[in-house]
């Protein structure tokens, strides 16, 4: 089990090689990719600001709570930080069980649990020169618009 936070591209051939094992028979995969629109409007980038400390700890908390509820023997999550393109990978989840229905539920679990859980934060870059935090609370009663909540 194994979550970390890239401020490089995702190696995603890297990682399925970290879950080689010939009791699986299954591998499930979620890969997120920057896309080119939001809600009618045209996205040019996104931009991850990622709290590493605690989103690795409770990424990892994450990996057990899937191994812990379904069967699967393995499972890696990599998530993006700084300026991504359209087209970049910005998360990836990787499971390995003996049998496709547990990798499926558990990859499911995972990248729903990060998207939940992880304090990461996405500003999307917009065609006609805006930029707007999506995906998160801003909580005001730090007195200065401090955001909180995640959502990759």
């Amino acid at each position: 089990m194994k979550f970390q936070v890239s401020d490089t591209g995702i190696d995603a051939s890297a990682l399925s090689a970290e879950l080689e094992d010939v009791r699986c028979g299954a591998m499930a995969s979620f890969e997120g990719r920057v896309r080119d629109h939001n809600e009618g409007q045209e996205v040019l980038r996104l931009e991850y600001e990622v709290y590493r400390p605690l989103a690795t700890a409770e990424g990892m908390n994450i990996l057990n709570e899937a191994r812990s509820r379904f069967d699967i023997a393995d499972a890696v999550c990599a998530h993006r930080e700084g300026v991504l393109e359209v087209g970049e990978t910005a998360v990836i989840v990787l499971v390995v069980a003996a049998h496709r229905d547990a990798a499926f539920k558990a990859c499911r679990f995972i990248i729903d649990e990060v998207k939940r859980r992880l304090p990461i934060w996405k500003k999307e870059h917009y065609a006609d020169g805006q930029a707007h935090w999506v995906n998160c609370r801003i909580d005001d009663s730090a007195g200065a618009g401090t955001r909180s909540g995640s959502g990759p």
